[in-house]
């Protein structure tokens, strides 16, 4: 199962010498297969991409995310993009720039949907509860969709806890991405 870290200016701060060092530390610390740079607030969010890069290539990582910014994901050759769950339309301007495509998705349609525009993967949320996402779906759920659906399925959503690492292994998910469980 693959660990899928997701960073927030809320807790990686939008500060360059924080941000590097907190997410220096968190690789170290969790040894992260992906990384995802999300950030919709910052005022210098291409200093901070730039950045990311940087040190997710330090630490040996090349499975580097970049959120919705399709453009800026290529011009940091990042391995890809990951794109919410308004970005359908997105997905075949990322893959002719040779991006791999991660997409939110929160029930079949949306599944259906990234599948038919030949996304790599998709993030299936919320797992758990996760305040201000709504209801959680359940372990149940999951390994419903992922048992239907051939397309790479990462859990999100509530993963906080090495208990719900464990649990979420026993329906085996392609991986599961959380921004808590790695602060």
């Amino acid at each position: 199962m693959k660990y899928y870290l997701i960073t927030d200016p809320k807790y990686y701060s939008s500060n360059l010498e924080i941000f590097e060092s907190t997410l220096h530390k968190a690789i170290k610390l969790y040894d992260p297969d992906m990384l995802c740079f999300r950030d919709k607030s910052s005022f210098n969010i291409e200093e901070l991409i730039s950045s990311f890069v940087m040190v997710c290539k330090e630490n040996k990582i090349n499975n580097i995310f970049i959120n919705t910014y399709i453009h800026l994901a290529k011009k940091y050759n990042a391995k890809g993009v990951h794109l919410t769950s308004t970005q359908f339309d997105e997905i075949k301007v990322a893959k002719e720039l040779g991006l791999e495509v991660i997409i939110s998705c929160h029930n079949d349609e949306d599944i259906e949907n990234a599948i038919n525009q030949k996304a790599d993967a998709i993030t299936y949320s919320p797992i758990f509860e996760t305040p201000n996402k709504g209801e959680p779906k359940g372990l149940e759920e999951l390994e419903r969709v992922i048992k239907k659906y051939d397309i790479n399925i990462i859990a999100l959503g509530g993963i906080v806890s090495g208990a719900q690492i464990n649990e979420l292994s026993t329906i085996n998910p392609y991986g599961f991405a959380s921004i808590r469980y790695y602060v």
